[in-house]
């Protein structure tokens, strides 16, 4: 199979194993796919997931890799790599010493993203924009703060310290997953708040950090009091929020389609059109590919066009960062002796 001439597809899905096999190398040439993410199980270390990224760029030069690497629990990227601390962790300084945290926020932002650059990956899915309330367990320390403005500040020195490095954004979970208690990645939350509430606290995050956002990833939560589906599956969210009102014009990731709470769209093939109808520009389907594979029959049939506005997450240094001249940068030193501290 050929893969498309015009830029990568919609889909991105994950991989089984650390090296690429014969039937995934033929997947990646399906014109639908776009993209690729690696999880834990992909990753022994620097000189494996470097090979690994090469290869599937050899294989699909116009993919999109990606992987999670937020701090604190969610680090897929560990031996040979920085041990992040949780966000939340710059709360706790910034009530103290203000700009410390400032500082440190954007210090965390550039040497997460130097490290994911220099493994072969164009994005990590950060930062977490959801607000850490005490009643989300699922995202608990994953947020900078329990405090709207400290939230802002803290998040707009991280996604500076990105694009310093020269990685694109991605906020999640719109418009914020703190509120709620149901993990969506094994039940379907339920946020049954005022609508003016969430638009005067957990959106305002999203909001006031939209200049800084290339990219948006929304939550697998349902909020009753704007529409009934999802906010990944709803153009109210997407459109008459994110889109229109708010003018957002960055990328719009679908969370990944196979967790539980996106089961309330229906079938694969449901799930899939939902998305796209609502205005996602890529759709991740993970962790099953039986349901990636359906999910391809699915964008066959649908057929929609790739968005150009996902070039614009590609690497955006010239150059891949060294790794290995990394652990002896000055700076990555200082960052390190500083998080110790944390």
């Amino acid at each position: 199979m050929t893969p498309a001439k015009q830029g990568p597809g919609v889909l991105m899905l994950d991989l089984s194993g650390q090296t690429l096999t014969d039937d995934e190398r033929a997947l990646l040439q399906h014109p639908q796919v776009g993209g690729v993410i690696l999880f834990s199980r992909n990753i022994a270390g620097p000189a494996q997931v470097q090979a690994l990224t090469a290869d599937i760029r050899a294989c699909r030069p116009d993919i999109l890799l990606a992987v999670d690497q937020e701090g604190g629990r969610v680090q897929r990227l560990r031996d040979g790599f920085t041990r992040l601390p949780p966000m939340y962790a710059l709360h706790t300084l910034f009530s103290k010493e203000p700009e410390q945290a400032r500082v440190m926020s954007h210090d965390l932002g550039w040497l997460m993203a130097s490290e994911v650059l220099a493994a072969g990956f164009d994005i990590s899915f950060a930062p977490v924009l959801d607000l850490h309330t005490g009643i989300s367990e699922v995202i608990g320390d994953r947020a900078f703060s329990s405090r709207l403005d400290t939230l802002v500040e803290l998040a707009t020195a991280f996604m500076a310290g990105m694009h310093e490095a020269g990685m694109a954004t991605t906020g999640k979970h719109f418009p914020g997953h703190g509120s709620v208690a149901a993990d969506s990645h094994l039940d379907l939350p339920v946020d049954d708040r005022p609508l003016s509430q969430i638009e005067e606290q957990d959106l305002q995050a999203f909001v006031r950090c939209i200049p800084s956002l290339d990219a948006v990833m929304p939550a697998h939560v349902v909020y009753p009091a704007a529409d009934a589906h999802c906010a990944g599956f709803s153009r109210y969210w997407l459109q008459t929020v994110l889109r229109e009102r708010l003018g957002f014009d960055g990328v719009i990731f679908s969370d990944d389609l196979v967790m539980a709470a996106a089961g309330a769209a229906g079938d694969m093939s449901q799930r899939v059109n939902q998305a796209l109808k609502a205005g996602c520009d890529m759709l991740l389907v993970c962790n099953d590919r039986a349901a990636a594979l359906d999910a391809l029959r699915a964008l066959d049939e649908a057929k929609p066009a790739p968005s150009p506005r996902l070039q614009g997450m590609r690497r955006r240094c010239a150059q891949q960062p060294d790794l290995v001249a990394l652990q002896s940068d000055a700076r990555v030193i200082d960052i390190r002796n500083r998080i110790s501290m944390l």
